[in-house]
């Protein structure tokens, strides 16, 4: 479903789990800085305000969205997370870089989601253009930073409610 008919963050009717001692990574392309940057602070901000300590969300900065896929697969290997939330901003220009990036970055991600126990939430905006980016980074289709928070809360809580049934 696309932006213009959705917003998640209206749409959340699920109880968050209590998050206070869990550890949160948030990657970030440093590309497209100004659209990456709202994205961030508004996952950031929808975190603490639903419990997770700010010490306790590890954000790093990496120079794409293909190193995305890298950064990702680090975190899970050499940190304690308990999720792992990726924000890049990719837009079309005048070559298929774009799709290159787009695809493999999404098919990177999906890989490494198929291996862990662990949620791996994809905040990478793919766009045509500028202000599409920014319309989904604070403006008429919301935020898909609040979005990328609550999309991990959201399997935080999935994860903890699979783990009762056992």
């Amino acid at each position: 479903m696309s932006s213009a008919d959705q917003n998640l963050t209206s749409a959340v009717s699920v109880e968050i789990p209590d998050v206070d001692q869990f550890h949160f990574t948030v990657l970030v392309a440093k590309w497209n800085r100004e659209i990456t940057a709202q994205l961030e602070k508004a996952c950031i901000d929808r975190l603490v305000a639903s419990g997770a300590r700010l010490r306790n969300i590890r954000i790093h900065y990496v120079p794409g969205a293909w190193e995305l896929i890298s950064a990702t697969s680090m975190a899970l290997d050499i940190t304690t997370t308990n999720a792992v939330i990726c924000i890049g901003c990719v837009i079309r220009g005048e070559t298929p870089h774009f799709d290159y990036i787009c695809q493999g970055v999404t098919n990177g991600l999906a890989a490494i989601c198929a291996r862990q126990n662990i949620p791996v939430i994809y905040g990478v905006l793919t766009v045509d253009s500028k202000q599409q980016a920014l319309d989904r980074c604070g403006g008429k289709y919301g935020n898909k930073g609040d979005e990328a928070a609550l999309t991990a809360l959201e399997m935080m809580a999935l994860g903890n409610a699979l783990s009762e049934e056992l």
